[in-house]
């Protein structure tokens, strides 16, 4: 038996399903747990979809309206994991997770630990929600106008709407194939990554005022604080984005995004041709892709910044 039919079988026999992803989720993080869950309820299942908090900008997928903060179900028959490289980035929903009689994970990381019981890793996919959409096709789930538009979130924000340099032929077919579907891309592609808010625009103002440049202009750096969102009235997921505008300077390598948070300082690095800040957030207890990682630091922004421009020269 192929792991995808281990999968299935676990999913038929369970009476409770519990769909989890990563702490701050993203656009495939979201877009990968509800292409799931519509996907469960098409197969006759009722499942839990758990995500304490996440950006208002995918409030428009459907299934985004059954999302829950909780569960007062302690042991679930079946936890599944996407878009989520180690059980530590399960965070506050971590129990779930580990109560559950059987794991599973989907995702897309080369990270990946391996952490459930049942793995559908393939890290050559530059989205969960592509590996997914594999994944639905073997189960002869019918790819809806539903199920089609959360997968496409996932594919368009994982691949910062196909310009990274993880994009495959082969995501092209998968979108093509969504379009004959019926699905909008422009539509999706427009409220995902073009469609800014109020206090997102702020801290982009002000992320930008506070940029440096460091390794002759190879590395960039800039931050926010938590007085930062306070003051604008930001909301779940309303930084996302900020790091994007240092690795789109000329000459720049490596962009280090740093926001201050009541867990710590989360630290996001993308980069543009050779450095795998993947690896140096590895070092750092963190991790990620190849050229988009991140961290979290229990310390100050400045002790952030030192530690990380300390990894960052050595392989610059």
């Amino acid at each position: 038996m192929s792991t995808l039919d281990n999968i299935l079988e676990e999913i038929n026999n369970a009476n409770t399903i519990v769909i989890l992803t990563h702490e701050n989720p993203d656009g495939d993080a979201i877009g990968s747990a509800t292409a799931l869950y519509n996907s469960l309820k098409q197969m006759g299942k009722n499942p839990d979809i758990i995500i304490p908090e996440y950006p208002r900008t995918f409030e428009f997928l459907p299934g985004a309206d059954e999302i829950k903060k909780e569960s007062n179900i302690e042991k679930y028959d079946l936890a599944i994991s996407v878009d989520c490289a180690t059980i530590k980035m399960l965070n506050g929903f971590v129990e779930y997770f580990e109560n559950a009689k059987v794991k599973i994970s989907i995702d897309h990381h080369s990270t990946n630990t391996m952490f459930g019981d049942y793995n559908y890793v393939s890290p050559d996919a530059p989205a969960c929600a592509q590996v997914l959409l594999v994944v639905l096709e073997y189960f002869k789930v019918e790819i809806t106008k539903e199920i089609g538009t959360c997968i496409l979130t996932g594919i368009i924000t994982d691949t910062g709407g196909f310009k990274y340099s993880g994009v495959t032929a082969e995501t092209f077919e998968f979108v093509a194939w969504l379009l004959n579907k019926g699905i909008n891309v422009s539509k999706v592609y427009r409220k995902v990554l073009q469609t800014k808010t109020r206090a997102n625009f702020e801290l982009n103002r002000l992320a930008s005022d506070r940029l440096e440049f460091f390794e002759n202009g190879k590395v960039a750096f800039t931050y926010i604080t938590k007085e930062d969102e306070e003051k604008v009235n930001a909301e779940s997921g309303d930084h996302e984005g900020i790091v994007e505008t240092g690795r789109d300077i000329e000459g720049v390598e490596v962009s280090i995004f740093i926001r201050q948070t009541d867990k710590g300082c989360k630290v996001s690095m993308r980069s543009n041709e050779y450095v795998n800040v993947s690896d140096v957030c590895l070092l750092l207890g963190g991790g990620g892709h190849i050229h988009a990682a991140g961290v979290t630091l229990q310390c100050t922004i400045e002790q952030a910044k030192e530690k990380i421009l300390r990894q960052i020269k050595s392989v610059i």
